[in-house]
């Protein structure tokens, strides 16, 4: 296998080492999800919803924060709105704010669960760059190889 990899060139070296950085990121973020997918979001909401309607309202919060995953830290920054405004503003405005806050939040919730997609994307980009500019080296050594055996620039044409 190394043989085949020093056989192929200077660019083969930039290749592997962007193909072992791409199944690095890809068996991290898949672990992410695996991770992820474990909790089961729509008890965790039902829970959630429950002791809101108790008025257990820090239960609500502490679990959330106990969960691991996206859902539930959304969810906890909704609670803490909640918290914030209920009972200083009437029930629309802190519907309103905790949807906002949910909102917003889902942003950072999502990007930390699409952590190092940026690399796979520069990856894809670069890779087969890289194999295009070994090709033409390639190309180009080998008609340098036939031009010296034949002697005549016009035969390498």
């Amino acid at each position: 296998m190394l043989k085949i990899l020093f056989d192929g060139g200077a660019m083969m070296i930039p290749l592997m080492l962007c193909s072992v950085l791409a199944i690095g990121v890809v068996i991290d973020r898949a672990l992410a999800f695996i991770r992820y997918a474990r909790v089961d979001t729509r008890s965790l909401r039902a829970q959630v919803m429950q002791l809101l309607r108790e008025g257990r309202v820090q239960e609500a919060a502490l679990l959330c924060a106990q969960t691991p995953g996206p859902v539930a830290a959304v969810l906890l920054a909704g609670i803490q709105a909640y918290a914030k405004h209920s009972g200083r503003v009437d029930e629309g405005e802190v519907a309103a704010t905790v949807k906002t806050t949910m909102e917003e939040f889902s942003v950072h919730a999502i990007s930390a669960v699409e952590k190092r997609f940026g690399v796979l994307s520069t990856i894809g980009n670069a890779a087969p760059l890289l194999g295009m500019t070994g090709t033409v080296v390639g190309m180009i050594a080998s008609f340098d190889a036939l031009q010296e055996k034949a002697g005549d620039v016009g035969v390498v044409a």
